[in-house]
């Protein structure tokens, strides 16, 4: 029944959907302001919506251009849909342009398309059909729309300081059945706290070191530029053997006495590292096996006592595992060395629920400390979760199920999503497990047959929630 209905709307919401994908609507600093507070593109995709909105009867409320919400229904209770109009940027390499939507006989493909125009458009019909259809309301919805989920969420922070919480939500912004719990996620610097001086001369002295930059991916390139004052033969020869002996990619060159060493590893999403190779890692424990000035050493071994094959926090006594949640990971996403500077180490944690982060933190910062290491905590995310069995997830996998046929349950993850913010909120679609899953990358797309399935299980799923109560 509900598919049919959603068949009905087909080519108007195809339309709406181009229009959204055609704003190009990526965070903008440099020409962001009052009125634009990420930038113009964000802006007018957040316009757009309103505008989608007041053509089809709703009422919308601005937060400061940078949020706002468009309202539907009636009642007491607030169901919240959590979506967001900013992209990455498109990058390169793409078959058509990114931003001028190419719609073929079975699919559209645009930046943004799966992340997250295309289930915003999903989720905004099936609000659109069931008031078209005049139902009978028992709750209020606030489909809150966000144009800085890629970068900062400052549009949530900021429309969550004034406006109200809903009572229960959810993103379309994942997969589904449903992701009823997430981690908690932190960075923080381990940074060494000064130059030591040496008494003698060293043979190699490193001076200086880079790997990765971002905190929450595997970096898959490292590079050390090491001093050499004798044997530079031998230690290119070892170089050579540890990355064989460690199936990686590696090279060595040398320049006016300077050796440059590389490693390439793996990328992978920082939320299980265990899956990549952190090329910064391997090398710095290479560079373990030299005689290196104290500065250098101290920061190599640094790695080696603490950092080195320990994706689950083991070294650093932070190895803790749920079985609803999963383990603490821990990924090293940038390490960066001067021979001025000294160095430090930017780390991504995640947490299950129950983990004692605060505690954790506290005895390992002063465990450092002793070493000549300081940690600097940067914004932290508390992990977040709603029982699968509660009756509120329960209706959004009953809508899944009867749409799909596909008895999976719901799970938890790393990552975060929008749904986060709210007090009572999952991730709920729009990608099924045989979509590809273009998100950040070229090319993306979204099939027809994605658009009119998710918006048939939002549609059923609100109905059970707001209609029927």
């Amino acid at each position: 029944m509900w598919k049919e209905k959603v068949l009905e709307y087909e080519n108007q919401m195809i339309d709406d959907l181009k229009g959204l994908l055609s704003i190009e609507s990526v965070r903008d600093d440099s020409k962001a302001s009052k009125d634009a507070p990420v930038g113009p593109g964000p802006r007018q995709a957040l316009d757009y919506m309103y505008e989608l909105a007041e053509r089809d009867g709703f009422s919308t409320h601005d937060v400061d251009h940078i949020a706002g919400r468009i309202e539907a229904g009636q009642g007491e209770d607030v169901l919240g849909i959590l979506c967001h109009v900013d992209v990455v940027p498109a990058g390169d390499g793409w078959d058509s342009d990114p931003f001028d939507p190419v719609v073929t006989d079975d699919a559209i493909i645009a930046r943004g398309t799966l992340d997250d125009k295309g289930p915003t458009i999903a989720a905004y019909y099936a609000v659109k059909i069931l008031n078209d259809m005049n139902v009978d309301w028992k709750k209020r919805i606030h489909m809150i729309i966000g144009t800085d989920e890629e970068s900062d969420w400052k549009c949530t922070d900021r429309y969550f300081q004034t406006e109200e919480m809903p009572t229960l939500g959810f993103a379309p912004d994942a997969e589904f059945p449903a992701i009823h719990g997430e981690k908690g996620i932190t960075t923080f610097d381990l940074i060494q706290d000064q130059i030591n001086e040496d008494v003698d001369e060293p043979d190699y002295e490193l001076l200086n070191f880079e790997s990765g930059q971002r905190y929450n991916m595997v970096p898959d390139h490292a590079e050390a530029r090491v001093l050499v004052k004798e044997n530079m033969t031998d230690v290119i020869q070892n170089f050579e053997y540890f990355v064989e002996q460690n199936e990686l990619q590696g090279e060595s060159t040398v320049d006016s006495g300077i050796l440059i060493l590389t490693v390439e590893g793996k990328a992978v999403h920082g939320m299980d590292p265990s899956l990549g190779v952190n090329a910064g890692l391997y090398l710095l424990k290479f560079l373990s096996s030299l005689n290196l000035d104290k500065s250098a050493k101290d920061f190599v071994e640094f790695n080696n006592r603490y950092l080195f094959d320990s994706h689950f926090g083991e070294k650093m006594g932070m190895k803790f595992h749920t079985d609803v949640m999963g383990d603490v990971t821990t990924n090293i996403g940038i390490i960066k060395y001067d021979n001025k500077e000294a160095g430090r180490y930017g780390v991504n944690l995640r947490y299950p629920q129950g983990f004692e982060f605060e505690e954790a933190v506290e005895r390992f910062t002063n465990e450092i400390k002793d070493i000549g290491f300081s940690l600097e905590l940067g914004k932290v995310q508390k992990p977040h979760y709603v029982d699968k069995d509660d009756p509120f997830v329960e209706k959004l996998v009953k809508a899944y199920r009867n749409q799909t046929g596909d008895m999976t349950e719901p799970y938890t993850i790393g990552g975060g999503t929008y749904a986060r913010n709210l007090d009572k909120g999952v991730a709920f679609g729009a990608m099924f497990e045989d979509t590809e899953d273009l998100m950040h990358q070229k090319n993306e797309y979204m099939t027809k047959k994605q658009l009119i399935n998710a918006t048939s299980i939002y549609l059923e799923a609100i109905y059970a929630l707001c209609v029927e109560g």
